[in-house]
């Protein structure tokens, strides 16, 4: 979470996101830019790893039924 509010282009770089890092990077040049960058770098972030605990919730869910 630091990593992205601190060095936001840097996260999506680590996370496999090159593509998205560079333009993130784009906007972290400005002064101004770097707050929307480490904003959307944050909720890229809880996005993804809600992402991860509602597919770990519906494979637990069936699992169960079976």
């Amino acid at each position: 979470m630091l990593l992205a509010i601190l060095l936001p282009f840097l996260s999506f770089m680590v996370r496999g996101k090159v593509f998205t890092g560079i333009i993130c990077l784009i906007l972290h040049i400005t002064l101004i830019g770097w707050l929307p960058a480490a904003i959307w770098a944050v909720l890229s972030l809880n996005n993804e790893r809600a992402d991860k605990r509602n597919d770990r919730l519906i494979k637990a869910m069936r699992e169960n039924k079976r």
